[in-house]
């Protein structure tokens, strides 16, 4: 296996060109079933192509990589070979000009750098996100009907805030806030690979929406521009930051955009795993009864929720895990060649895309025996499943493995020790109904996806 270009670039033996998938149909290729069934295609280029397949949405000419070996070359190549901001610019009109993929590289590298997810930050985190979770329950009453993507979506926008940006930040927030979101993934539309800016009505939701938004946060920062030194957060920081010049760092609208690529992280695939955990719990009661009298055990040991005490909680991980496998909320990594990609005698010449499917690694049956079931017994020690670094990819992998990830289980962990502790649920619908919209590159749950809960004597 070739993971990274190990010879100098002009000495580098070029190969042959990765097979073409069938049905490319002229200027649209694959963008149509892209935008119908993603999964099913992404899993056409392994059965037709094998681990090495070209697809074409709309001219933009992406090589899927599918399987343990080929997927370890992608997530090893340097930065530099292969780009991951260059393969998202119809992201752009989502997140603003100058932000996340349109920053620069640099930019790009302070925005990892948030101080809220190192471990000492992390201790604080879980009693914050305790205090989000009562807090919600606290307006649910003793039984009733919730729509799981709403609830977990308000939810979750509220934690993330919270711990990744201030809790004086989060206290201007309103349920106005989530909604807005649900406009903006609507951007995410695969027909954006044609022309983000086509007059559409998704553009023109998203682009609404986005200035929403930013007439919202200029009404927070109004009211946070003369807080005290000592409560002063993040985006507080931010705004008050000046050049050489005396000029503003930054705009309102940048820190917009810095705004929705945190909620985006630490908001958006967290609702949707939260969302898919309990119906999978639910869905299988034997699983989900173990989770409660852990979470039960816990509480009778006066441990309660903290930092430390949710390390103890293995097969709550393990259904998380398990969720998280069958449901990543990325269906699709890409990143752009900027020079010749080599791998077991491909050649993918710079200037294209290159891709892996999480939905489809994450099922692969060599790693994965009886891919499709939900099983949490896989991360028992000594199957360990989740140790095939390059297999199991909910998170991605290599240097590019999301940040946020202790922080996502972290929080995970805590709302459902606080709602299972609290609550008795039941699936509202049949099972099979429940399912996600693949219409928009950011994945999210099909509405109406509902849940019932009474209180716990």
């Amino acid at each position: 296996m070739t993971a990274a270009p190990s010879l100098p670039r002009a000495e580098e033996p070029a190969g042959r060109a990765p097979p073409v998938l069938s049905k490319n149909r002229p200027g649209l290729g694959h963008l149509l079933e892209l935008r119908r069934a993603p999964i099913e295609l992404f899993w056409r280029v392994r059965e037709e192509c094998g681990d090495v397949g070209e697809m074409s949405f709309a001219g933009n000419r992406v090589v899927l990589f599918t399987g343990e070996k080929a997927q370890e070359a992608f997530f090893r190549a340097p930065d530099e070979q292969l780009d991951q901001a260059a393969a998202y610019p119809f992201m752009t009109p989502v997140f603003g000009k100058g932000v996340v993929f349109d920053g620069t590289p640099e930019q790009r590298k302070q925005a990892m750098k948030n101080q809220s997810l190192r471990d000492s930050y992390m201790r604080g985190h879980a009693e914050v996100i305790a205090h989000e979770v009562r807090g919600m329950l606290d307006t649910l009453g003793d039984e009733g009907e919730i729509d799981l993507l709403d609830f977990f979506s308000e939810l979750t926008l509220y934690t993330s805030s919270a711990c990744l940006i201030g809790k004086q930040f989060r206290s201007e927030l309103t349920r106005d806030y989530f909604p807005i979101f649900y406009d903006l993934e609507k951007g995410t539309d695969a027909i954006a690979y044609v022309n983000a800016h086509l007059p559409l009505p998704v553009f023109w939701t998203r682009d609404r929406a986005r200035r929403k938004l930013v007439s919202l946060l200029e009404g927070v920062f109004e009211r946070r521009k003369d807080a005290p030194p000592e409560q002063r957060e993040l985006f507080d920081i931010l705004l008050n930051l000046r050049d050489e010049q005396g000029r503003p760092r930054y705009t309102v609208d940048q820190v917009t955009g810095m705004f929705i690529s945190l909620m985006f992280a630490g908001h958006h695939t967290t609702s949707g795993t939260a969302a898919w955990s309990l119906i999978e719990f639910l869905k299988h009661p034997e699983h989900h009864a173990r989770i409660v009298d852990e979470i039960d055990a816990l509480h009778a040991s006066g441990d309660g929720v903290s930092y430390q005490s949710l390390r103890e909680l293995p097969r709550l991980e393990a259904g998380l895990k398990e969720a998280l496998r069958l449901h990543p909320p990325l269906i699709l990594l890409m990143r752009k060649v900027m020079y010749d990609f080599h791998y077991d005698g491909f050649t993918v010449p710079a200037g294209k895309l290159v891709g892996v499917s999480p939905a489809v690694s994450n099922r692969l049956p060599e790693c994965f025996p009886d891919p499709d079931r939900f099983d949490p017994a896989r991360y028992d020690e000594g199957r360990d499943e989740d140790r095939q670094n390059f297999a199991w990819i909910p998170f991605g992998a290599g240097r590019h493995r999301c940040v946020g990830a202790a922080f996502a289980m972290m929080q995970l962990k805590t709302i459902f020790c606080v709602l299972l502790r609290e609550y008795e649920l039941e699936l509202a619908q049949p099972p099979e109904s429940y399912r996600n919209d693949h219409s928009k590159m950011v994945v999210q749950l099909e509405q109406p996806c509902r849940a019932r809960y009474r209180r716990r004597g």
